[in-house]
């Protein structure tokens, strides 16, 4: 990513995640005109949890006790609701104004992490010494090649 991620920005990114999610599969009913609300899954809190435990060792913690608790309970609170919540129904336009802004943020913040430059290596990384002194070509043609 470039640069560590706060605490905060982790314990946010999993949430924000699982409501764009549930934004779009609001949206998508809304579109198809569809009767059925949309229903929370276990997947989505698996999503969660995942997206949690992946970015965990880029973010900058403040101190060992929450480099050590924190990526290992986090994730698991948020199995955990997902599975508590599997198959709890909510109303499509409930969904969508719960989502909504969450799936903004997604493609804003997305939209300004393409735009940023990719960091380079310093030059002085990848500096190369050639030698001044050239060595002499040989003049003849070697054995099998007709010049």
């Amino acid at each position: 990513m470039g640069r560590p991620l706060s605490v905060a920005a982790w314990l946010v990114l999993p949430l924000l995640f699982a409501a764009a999610v549930l934004a779009l599969t609001a949206a998508g009913g809304l579109l198809l005109d569809a009767t059925w609300p949309v229903t929370l899954s276990s997947w989505l809190g698996g999503g969660a949890a995942a997206i949690a435990a992946a970015l965990a060792p880029s973010v900058n913690w403040r101190g060992r006790r929450q480099r050590l608790v924190l990526p290992a309970t986090y994730p698991l609170l948020l199995l955990t609701a997902g599975l508590a919540s599997d198959a709890v129904a909510v109303p499509q336009p409930v969904g969508l104004a719960l989502g909504a802004p969450a799936l903004l943020a997604v493609v804003v913040g997305v939209a300004r992490r393409l735009r940023r430059p990719t960091p380079r290596p310093a030059d002085t990384e990848s500096t190369v010494v050639i030698p001044t002194q050239s060595r002499p070509t040989p003049s003849r043609t070697p054995r099998g090649v007709n010049a």
